[in-house]
């Protein structure tokens, strides 16, 4: 076997291990380590729920048939270049040649059913869209192949196939054979054709993908259509979904639910072996300072992307937060909230998680609501040099189904993982906040000493919990009370001191937060700026004012300190 691009491109990883970041590491080590062994994997088909045991191989043949399509027919389409061969850039092929490459030992059908690929923008993302859509509609050999182009709106799903219009067009020999019409490009050879399809269309029934590219999934706020056309590859036998986009601003959507899941299979704590998941960004926030580690997120850079530009951006972004937080979104895929945020996502995401909550001294938070908000009560104590936080929240019983719809949430994927509860119809029972304080005590041996409650709409609440021998104390909203304990919060968020377990709604209620200033820079809560829900965080920011105020006094009592790491 000749040397392979993944080979190739996994020793040039080795010799520049600075400018590669640590998920492509992981990756490509693996790729590499599949090429020179075959592979028994069994597996679950996500398509079809059946049991499969399958052994895979790498095939030279097929894994550079692709590339060698590309760049001898794909032509570039803009700019000083257009009408030029397509060059494809050496981490381009070691992709190709990953998911073109492996295939079933038996079948000698492919391996991967799914690509997701995540890079920053200006990285020939779009274009290498282009060409793998122009191969899999003309050179796959797949009969009545049906390619699709797919986002929320219209206008956005038409980019990648416009793309490939131009693509075709200047290419004498591309443009021979297909036909390109108002709705449509077709290969008549085969039946086949490429279409853009949006969520609004009317024609999501009754599809049978053979190529599906979903296109800046950072945008898309409806799972469904996701699921819809994944669904929709079920009949084909070697179908590929590629999703590929750069980083953004809208939390715990389909974006989200995708990085993390993508990210678990590169750290090998998820198996999926129909699953390629490659995603460039820089490994730490800070590191955007660092020009050595831009190509992290970067691949191209120097080549496809600018330099130059690139530096100029970075200079304008160090003297302007506005301009910043669009920079480490889309240049560095670092990502990050609204431009109004508190908090950006760096300083809010822990992954850490605990196991050990049983026999701790805590202190609690409750943020009350009777219909359409959330309700949260938070329990949080020292542990092990840590502050460990763990939060229950209820939704209206009658609510969830319209929150999930009106919101773009995942409410009831949350209600079956336990983070949230269903309580009363078409308001909140607070009994069900007591009996989980109950429950807590009762099941993990807890000692909540104070428990902090606004006192809006609290008072009979309150009373039922002092019948149970909890000790209320009442947090007044307002910047004397809130700001303080605030900034001690974001502190140690910052510096991972706070586990939260990963709780996904926390870390979006905390992604939501938007502060109100005086003139003294003191700062409180803001629901009615806050552009989503921040009622996880208003019930942790209760707590964190116990928490600060009698802060010494919990230490002592406790014996332990936060970050010795004893």
């Amino acid at each position: 076997m000749k040397n392979t691009n993944i080979e190739e491109y996994y020793n040039w990883i080795l010799k520049n291990p600075n400018k590669v970041c640590s998920k492509v590491k992981k990756i490509y080590q693996r790729l590499h380590d599949d090429i020179s062994k075959e592979k028994e994997v069994s597996f679950v088909n996500k398509i079809t729920g059946e049991l499969e045991t399958h052994t895979y191989k790498f095939d030279e043949v097929k894994a550079r048939q692709c590339i060698g399509f590309i760049e001898k027919y794909c032509k570039q389409s803009k700019g000083r270049w257009a009408g030029k061969p397509l060059k494809l850039e050496l981490f381009q092929k070691a992709m190709l040649e990953a998911l073109f490459g492996f295939v079933d030992k038996e079948t000698g059908l492919r391996k991967y059913k799914k690509v997701i690929f995540f890079v920053a923008r200006k990285n020939g993302k779009s274009v290498l869209d282009s060409a793998i859509a122009t191969y899999m509609l003309i050179k796959d050999n797949e009969g009545g192949a049906e390619i699709y182009s797919v986002a929320t709106k219209r206008e956005q799903s038409k980019i990648v196939w416009d793309e490939t219009k131009r693509m075709i067009k200047k290419s004498p020999t591309l443009n021979k054979i297909t036909r390109s019409l108002i709705g449509g490009i077709y290969f008549d050879t085969t039946d086949s054709f490429f279409r853009p399809l949006a969520s609004d269309s009317n024609s999501l029934d009754g599809l049978n993908a053979h190529l599906v590219i979903a296109d800046e999934v950072h945008a898309w706020k409806d799972k469904n259509l996701l699921d819809v056309m994944y669904d929709s590859m079920s009949a084909r036998t070697q179908p590929i979904l590629l999703e590929t986009s750069t980083m953004g601003t809208i939390r715990q959507n389909v974006f989200d639910i995708e990085y993390d899941y993508a990210s678990q299979i590169i750290d090998g704590t998820i198996q999926d072996a129909t699953l390629l998941p490659i995603i460039y960004e820089l490994d730490e926030e800070k590191e955007w300072t660092n020009e050595e580690c831009w190509y992290k997120a970067n691949p191209a850079l120097g080549n496809i992307k600018s330099i130059k530009d690139l530096r100029e951006k970075v200079e304008r972004a160090k003297a302007n937060p506005i301009e910043l937080v669009n920079l480490l979104c889309k240049d560095f895929n670092i990502r990050q909230n609204t431009i109004n945020a508190w908090l950006t996502f760096d300083d809010l995401n822990n992954e850490k998680i605990y196991t050990d909550w049983k026999d701790t001294y805590c202190i609690a938070g409750v943020d009350l609501s009777s219909t359409t908000d959330l309700t949260c009560a938070t329990l949080l104590g020292v542990k092990k040099g840590e502050i460990r936080v763990k939060q229950m929240y209820w939704i209206p019983t009658n609510s969830l189904e319209k929150k999930v719809q009106d919101d773009r949430i995942p409410y009831d994927k949350w209600l079956k993982a336990g983070w949230l509860r269903l309580s009363g119809d078409s308001k909140i029972d607070y009994n069900d906040i007591t009996n989980w304080f109950l429950e807590e005590v009762r099941n993990n041996d807890l000692r909540p000493l104070y428990v902090g409650y606004d006192s809006w709409n609290a008072m009979f609440w309150c009373d039922e919990m002092k019948g149970y021998g909890f000790n209320m104390v009442e947090v007044r909203q307002g910047f004397k009370t809130e700001s303080a304990p605030l900034k001690q919060m974001k502190a140690d968020l910052i510096d991972k001191k706070i586990n939260y377990n990963n709780n996904p709604i926390l870390k979006w209620n905390l992604s939501n937060i938007v502060v109100k200033i005086d003139d003294n820079e003191n700062i409180m809560l803001s629901k009615e700026k806050s552009r989503q829900r921040i009622d996880g965080a208003s019930s942790l920011m209760d707590a964190y004012v116990i928490f600060t105020n009698k802060k010494q006094e919990y230490l002592n009592y406790i014996n332990e300190e936060v970050g010795n790491g004893t």
